[in-house]
């Protein structure tokens, strides 16, 4: 059973970058055809995809995030990290990490899913 836990600050000052580190234990990150998505869901608001990082590395963003958003991760530690820059009150949401056999930008095909963490951008 695969499991994934998020990481990281609680609180994030306007115009900073955001970093969030999902760990994953019970399986590897670069199994095949294994999906590892962040997703988040504002107040308020549905659960929105941001981007994946394959099994093989390969990136994939949200249009609409695209340009504030990098995902990278150290295969080593069986982790994968998001980064989203130039972060605004707009962007306070829970962040889950989340995985899926095959790609997918549909939040509801996502099977393994982390406890998701809060993350509040205010000064």
């Amino acid at each position: 059973q695969v499991h994934l836990q998020e990481s990281g600050p609680g609180l994030v000052k306007p115009s900073q970058t955001l970093s969030l580190t999902c760990t994953v234990s019970g399986g590897s990150i670069t199994t095949n055809y294994y999906y590892w998505s962040w997703i988040r869901q504002p107040p308020g608001k549905g659960l929105e995809w941001m981007g994946a990082i394959a099994y093989s590395g390969s990136t994939y963003y949200s249009p609409s995030l695209k340009s504030r958003t990098s995902i990278s991760r150290d295969t080593s530690e069986n982790q994968f990290t998001l980064q989203l820059s130039s972060v605004t009150p707009e962007d306070t949401a829970v962040y889950y990490c989340a995985a899926r056999d095959g790609y997918s930008d549909y939040v509801p095909e996502y099977d393994y899913w982390g406890q998701g963490t809060q993350v509040t951008v205010s000064s």
